[in-house]
C-alpha cells in the first residue's frame, strides 16, 4: 500500500469506527492472500456502494499543507 505523509496523516484523523473498519479490510485481505482465496463474490463492493471513507479527510490534510507551505514562502 502507497502511504505519504499527508494519507498517514488522513488516517491518523479517521474516527475509530473509519479505522477500524478499515484494519479489518487489510487484515480479511491479507488473510485471504495467504490462503490463496478470493473474497466470496456475495461479499464485494459494489461500485454505487463503494464509500470513499479517506477522501475528505486526505483533501483537509492536503489544504491545511499547502496554507502551511504558503506561509513559510512569506
Amino acid at each position: 500500500m502507497y502511504e505519504d505523509e499527508d494519507v498517514k496523516e488522513a488516517i491518523r484523523r479517521l474516527p475509530e469506527n473509519l479505522y477500524n473498519g478499515r484494519v479489518f479490510r487489510i487484515k480479511r485481505a491479507l488473510d485471504l492472500n495467504l490462503k490463496h482465496q478470493i473474497l466470496p463474490k456475495e461479499q464485494w463492493t459494489k461500485y454505487e456502494e463503494e464509500n470513499f471513507y479517506l477522501e475528505p479527510y486526505l483533501k483537509e490534510v492536503i489544504r491545511e499543507r499547502k496554507e502551511r507551505e504558503e506561509w513559510a514562502k512569506k
